[in-house]
């Protein structure tokens, strides 16, 4: 969708990734993957290219591609507590405060590839109030770029999946919205390589409108 002055989006429900959309958690992300990649050998920057959006075992599974799918998942539990100690510059995303605030009374949800331990961890860090509906690694069998994740987020808050929009950042979740027939408003920079419907700098260029029948409009600015 080419973006006007302003463009309006209408939906009944908002499906909201975390890392990169609500909270800014990239330094960690770097820090966290950049050592695993020494250990196995593998190029930091090209498994940076790799990781975001998706749940760990998956991304190893993609650069790993040889290695036994339980040596991933175990790894993948490592790599959780590793992150979930580490908050050192975990901020919001510029906007993300007021834009959950916006959304107090409105259908929406987390989807996020992190772990209840993680995504609380990260939102608390970053000073942001968990949505109250929250779909998490445990709550899915696949990992984004499947649309497994959104699309029970849909059914949790009893909405089609063709009146949801969904906020992420990735390219894995930027599919993943795109397969579960939902659009996609792209948050940042990475958000611009995937061809989302709609791409904004930050949540500081999104207005929440209600509306009368139970929907609510978006405004992209």
């Amino acid at each position: 969708m080419p973006m006007t002055a302003t463009t309006v989006l209408t939906a009944r429900a908002l499906l909201l990734d975390m890392d990169g959309t609500l909270v800014n958690s990239d330094t960690v992300v770097e820090r966290c993957w950049r050592r695993w990649a020494d250990r196995h050998g593998l190029d930091g920057d090209e498994v940076m290219k790799v990781v975001h959006g998706r749940q760990g075992f998956a991304s190893m599974a993609v650069l790993l591609p040889h290695r036994p799918m339980e040596q991933n998942h175990a790894d993948n539990a490592r790599m959780l507590a590793e992150e979930t100690a580490d908050m050192d510059g975990v901020v919001a995303v510029p906007g993300a405060a007021e834009f959950l605030a916006s959304l107090d009374g409105l259908p929406h949800a987390l989807v996020t590839s992190a772990d209840v331990g993680l995504s609380s961890a990260r939102m608390a860090a970053a000073g942001l109030e968990l949505p109250d509906v929250r779909v998490t690694a445990e709550s899915v069998g696949a990992s984004k770029p499947d649309p497994e994740g959104f699309l029970k987020g849909a059914a949790e808050l009893g909405v089609a999946p063709e009146d949801c929009v969904v906020f992420e950042d990735s390219g894995a979740g930027i599919s993943a919205g795109r397969a579960a027939g939902m659009r996609v408003v792209g948050v940042g920079p990475r958000a611009g390589f995937h061809r989302p419907d709609v791409l904004v700098r930050d949540l500081t260029q999104i207005r929440v409108e209600r509306v009368g029948d139970g929907s609510l409009r978006l405004h992209v600015n």
